[in-house]
């Protein structure tokens, strides 16, 4: 292990005159109080941390390395760096830089180079998983088109949605059930399950937008596009180096000017426009340059395009499982809340039936309690004529009661 820190990148001077102890404070001996504390700060900010390098054959190296090594080497700025930070949570990104690509998303953190991958070591299952399979496809597939950055991009990509669309069908089949045995019984428990679920949809459709807006601001800007095509940069920077300005300008003066020789007039006035020339020369290859670049763009990122657009069918596939799950979700909602509102009506409907039949009763009860006082009248006359009074008031009760209904349902408040 320490030999393939040495090997790998060598820390600086001030760096190395630190030392750290055991709970990642740093100590400067000879300096004050105020000074140790602020140093001690800054360095806890710069930490080391386990990383995993994958070649471009498939080896792999695990390394120690702190953020100023890795900002150095990949030349990323620190708030960068940050999105990598397992302490902190951030929404899926992925950042194209000048000799890098700084890819999170879900749980595979890392940075891609031209040459290598450098992924944070971790005892996530993601993690393992994605060393695992890139360094099976880089020994096995050898010659399939596709430049280093974007085969290892590809991985990223494909574990992520590979991951989630899972997670997805997960959900679907827990849910489906649970939904379907809540529209034929409501009961406290179901509705329970059923918000469980609806907040882990959110949380999940929450994650799935995204990746798939992070994969759509990527296919609608090609300048983040050609910002990833690290290969062809590179190759690029290789195909006109620096020396080259000085072979142009000092093949265009057409001989070398002595340092010792005097400056006559006519060297003086014959070098004036030579100057400008040159640099005309500089300029208008430096213009050439660029145009044949922005004309190559296209073909440059048209690789990383199609491989875009491969990963944003599948993951806007996935989003469409999450809105139809939803849209489910609400259908039964809604159907409880109808189901819901016919068992009020219901109820209302027993509550009036049953108000007329007490109003009725209590006009039944009214008569026969005025004829049970001991008042003189010639009904008590007959020994069967409170009989008859009490058939008399039931028959009239009776016919109310009919009367009651059948006005409901001429109002349609009762079903016919």
């Amino acid at each position: 292990m320490e030999e393939a820190q040495g090997q790998y990148y060598s820390s600086t001077p001030q760096e190395s005159a630190l030392s750290h102890d055991g709970g990642g404070r740093s100590q400067l001996n000879g300096q004050g109080n105020c000074g140790t504390g602020i140093i001690g700060l800054k360095k806890r900010g710069h930490g080391t941390r386990s990383w995993i390098k994958i070649g471009q054959d498939g080896s792999t190296q695990t390394v120690t390395l702190d953020k100023a090594t890795i900002m150095r080497h990949c030349s990323l700025p620190s708030r960068d760096l940050r999105l990598l930070d397992p302490m902190f949570i951030y929404p899926s990104t992925i950042l194209g830089r000048e000799k890098a690509i700084v890819v999170n998303l879900e749980q595979i953190r890392c940075i891609i180079t031209a040459d290598e991958v450098i992924l944070m070591n971790s005892l996530d299952g993601s993690v393992g998983q994605y060393r695992s399979e890139l360094c099976n496809r880089l020994q096995k597939e050898k010659a399939d088109g596709l430049p280093f950055e974007f085969r290892a991009l590809e991985m990223a990509l494909e574990l992520t949605c590979t991951s989630l669309d899972a997670q997805v069908k997960e959900l679907e089949m827990e849910i489906y059930p649970v939904l379907d045995e809540l529209a034929s019984s409501i009961s406290t428990l179901n509705l329970e399950r059923v918000r469980r679920f609806k907040g882990h949809l959110l949380a999940l459709t929450q994650r799935v937008q995204k990746v798939r807006d992070e994969i759509e601001h990527l296919m609608d800007d090609d300048g983040d596009m050609a910002e990833m095509c690290l290969t062809e940069k590179r190759r690029s920077s290789d195909m006109y180096p620096l020396n080259d300005c000085l072979h142009i300008l000092t093949s265009s003066s057409g001989k070398e000017i002595s340092k010792s020789a005097p400056n006559s007039p006519e060297r003086s006035i014959s070098g004036i426009p030579m100057l400008p020339r040159a640099f005309s020369i500089i300029g208008n290859s430096g213009k050439h340059g660029s145009s044949m670049g922005s004309s190559d763009n296209g073909e440059r990122i048209q690789p990383l395009e199609m491989l875009l657009e491969a990963y944003f069918i599948v993951i806007d596939n996935t989003l469409n499982s999450l809105s139809s799950l939803k849209e489910y979700i609400d259908d039964t909602e809604d159907f409880i809340n109808i189901k819901l509102g016919n068992i009020q009506n219901r109820l209302i409907q027993f509550e009036l039936l049953l108000t007329a039949a007490t109003l009725v009763a209590a006009v039944f009860a009214a008569v026969t309690a005025v004829f049970g006082m001991n008042f003189e009248t010639t009904v008590f006359d007959y020994p069967s004529g409170f009989h008859w009074v009490l058939v008399v008031t039931g028959i009239t009760c009776a016919s109310l009661y009919f009367s009651f209904l059948f006005y409901f349902k001429y109002k349609k408040v009762l079903p016919g």
